[in-house]
Formats: C-alpha cells, sequence, structure tokens
C-alpha cells in the first residue's frame, strides 16, 4: 500500500493553525501507519540560484522520519497543488492521499482523504477580500465533492459543510483537532513582551472575524462601570479590515490602556498567557478554536462566543457570551473578575477539558480511514 501525503504546508518555519495541524499530524502519524506501507512526504521544493547555478532547496523536517517514510520534493512556479502535486499524481498515483489543508489537487487519487478546517468566509464574508472568498469557496467546495472522505474539525464544522455544500453526512466524520500541553512551557525572564499586571488578553489576528471593535468596546464599558485597574493586549499580525479597527483605537478614550505588541512568538504568547487575568475570543467563527484550550492549559479563565464551535471545544471551562454585543462580552468579564467562585470553578474545568484533545488520538484516528476508503 502506497500512501500519499501532502506536506507542503507542515514545515514551514512560522506556522499558523492548519499549517500546525499538518505538522502535528504527519508527526504522529509515524506511530499510527503501518510500518508495511511506503508513505510518501510530498513537499514543497524551492528554486534558488546559488553561484550562478540553480539549487533545489528542501524544507528542514525536525524530526525522523520511520524507513518506510520518503520525501518527494516537487516544484512548480506557480499553483503547487493543481500543477506540481496533479502531475505527482499522473506519474506516480499513490493508493490513497491524505490531505490535511483542504485543497485536493485536481488530479488524485479515487481515494483521498481531506481536512478542512472551518468556512470562515461563508459566516464572516466582510473579513475576507472578494477574491479570497471567491478562492476558497471554489477550492473547498471542490474538495469536499472530490474526496473520498472529508474530516472535519468539529460537530460544528460537520453541520456547516452539510448545509451550505450539499455533502453528504455519511462522507464526513468529526476528528477533533490535538493539544499538546507541554507546549506551554515556563516563560523565561526578561521576555520583551512581558507587560505589567492585570490585564485582560486577546491573541490572535487582529482582523474583523476575530471581533476586535467589540472587544474594545467591552473594555471600556468595564473601565466606565467598574473603574477596572486592567488595561488590554491584543497581540497579533493585523488582518483584513485593520482600518476600522485601527479607527476605533484612536478614537478610544481608553487608548493610552490597550497594547498592540504585534506579532509575538511562542515563548511571548505564553508568558502573557500565564500572567493575564482573563483570555478574550468572542470570535464571531472558528473551525475549532486551539486558543481556547491554550488559555485553559495554563489556568487561565476563558470569556469566549458562544458562536461556531467555540463551545463545543471549550466545553464547561468557559464563559460564553453573544459576541454581537459588547453588553455581553463585558458582563462575561465582568463575571470572572468579581466572583471568585466563578472564576476557580471556570479555571479547574478549563483543565480538566484539555485533557479531551490530543493529537495521538487525532492522528490514530485518521490512520483509520486509509483502511476505510474503497
Amino acid at each position: 500500500m502506497i500512501i500519499g501525503i501532502d506536506a507542503s504546508r507542515a514545515f514551514l518555519r512560522y506556522r499558523t493553525g492548519i499549517e500546525e495541524y499538518a505538522y502535528q499530524t504527519i508527526k504522529h502519524l509515524r506511530e499510527a501507519l503501518p510500518r508495511e506501507a511506503e508513505v510518501r512526504l510530498y513537499v514543497r521544493k524551492k528554486l534558488r540560484i546559488r553561484k550562478g547555478k540553480p539549487v533545489f532547496l528542501y524544507p528542514e523536517i525536525d524530526f525522523d522520519l520511520p524507513a518506510n517514510w520518503k520525501v518527494k520534493g516537487i516544484w512548480a512556479p506557480r499553483f503547487w497543488t493543481q500543477v506540481g502535486l496533479s502531475i505527482e499524481m499522473l506519474l506516480s498515483e499513490p493508493d490513497v492521499l491524505f490531505v490535511p489543508a483542504h485543497t485536493v489537487p485536481r488530479v488524485h487519487p479515487e481515494n483521498t482523504i481531506v481536512t478542512v478546517h472551518g468556512l470562515e468566509y461563508e459566516f464572516c464574508p466582510e473579513a475576507y477580500s472578494f477574491w479570497d472568498r471567491l478562492y476558497m469557496r471554489a477550492s473547498i467546495r471542490y474538495s469536499c465533492r472530490a474526496a473520498e472522505r472529508i474530516i472535519a474539525v468539529s460537530e460544528n464544522t460537520k453541520r456547516d459543510i452539510m448545509r451550505l455544500y450539499g455533502i453528504p453526512e455519511e462522507k464526513i466524520s468529526v476528528v477533533y483537532e490535538g493539544y499538546e500541553v507541554t507546549k506551554s512551557q515556563a516563560p523565561r525572564t526578561g521576555s520583551r513582551q512581558a507587560v505589567e499586571r492585570p490585564y485582560l488578553l486577546f491573541i490572535g489576528r487582529l482582523e474583523q472575524r476575530k471581533n476586535i471593535v467589540k472587544i474594545i468596546e467591552a473594555f471600556e464599558l468595564l473601565k466606565d462601570k467598574l473603574r477596572i485597574p486592567h488595561r488590554l493586549v491584543l497581540a497579533g499580525k493585523w488582518g483584513y479590515g485593520a482600518e476600522a479597527i485601527r479607527k476605533k483605537l484612536e478614537a478610544s478614550r481608553y487608548r493610552q490602556d490597550i497594547l498592540i505588541p504585534g506579532y509575538i512568538t511562542e515563548e511571548e504568547k505564553w508568558s502573557l498567557l500565564k500572567e493575564a487575568d482573563v483570555f478574550v475570543f468572542p470570535s464571531h467563527y472558528e473551525g475549532f478554536g486551539i486558543p481556547v484550550l491554550e488559555a485553559q492549559s495554563v489556568g487561565v479563565p476563558v470569556v469566549t462566543s458562544e458562536a461556531s464551535s467555540l463551545p463545543e471545544v471549550g466545553g464547561e471551562g468557559a464563559v460564553y457570551v453573544d459576541p454581537d454585543r459588547q453588553e455581553s462580552i463585558a458582563e462575561g468579564i465582568q463575571l470572572v473578575l468579581t466572583n471568585e467562585g466563578v472564576r476557580n470553578d471556570i479555571i479547574g474545568k478549563g483543565m480538566r477539558n484539555v485533557e479531551r484533545f490530543s493529537w495521538e488520538k487525532c492522528s490514530a484516528r485518521i490512520a483509520e480511514f486509509f483502511n476505510i476508503a474503497k
């Protein structure tokens, strides 16, 4: 049996959610896949000129591969998946192809398995450009129809795929993403992102879908009503809709209490998380919601949205609010700040909730589908 895996997004130096999913599933599939199978990792090789000669560079893989695993470098000037990977499928098709990042090549084996991480662009269209929406809708809808088996990262994502794209339920399986608590290592002293306590914290891309404006408005309400001494830390890169957020920031009467540190490293993220009084994450839509688990794992109370997959992921270990009402977000934060019993209960349930998720469970479940495919 030959198993092919699209690893084009797994070994980037800086990984976001989908890239981290690809990396972790591949890493843990080493133990889940049979030793008698041949496993091919399709990676994106880059063309560079060194001393006047063309040289192909491969991504660095920072873990050992079993003897039955091979790395296949593919180069394409553009459209790596639809051109480069499709050509490889024509030349040497595997028995099963696993695509962890939701884009199935036009040429693919009958037995193709794809993971869909969410349909944010359908529910928050204002957070994406017209061309981004057009591309994602076309590519993910095609992937859902072309694949033999679809892995949805939550029940909410499964329902969305069925309702919006008309995919039959029996074709979709829910496999939760994994999580490693060991990532929450102790921060070093003197981190450049050390912030004087107390503060409320959001971590993620600063974009409309993440509901940053409503977070700021809720913070203003808490300042007005409770006179809380906290600052608000909004950590992450700027995303689509940044101009509206910047205007809101500049107009805020508490602008001096709102910190925008920009992109933060893993170490800086954990340093900020561990010292936060509340992690605020009232996103309009999430396919899964790893940031909720990250906060829960270090004992920080979470106030998050009652929308999409977030209640499914956060379980009983979070306070859920209406993301469309800044009053609701403020009330959730106020409850955690002022009621010690609720705060301690949420923290305890959150830490127990994290135990439901692991990359070992995720990858073992995915491995089962290689044999299910007809």
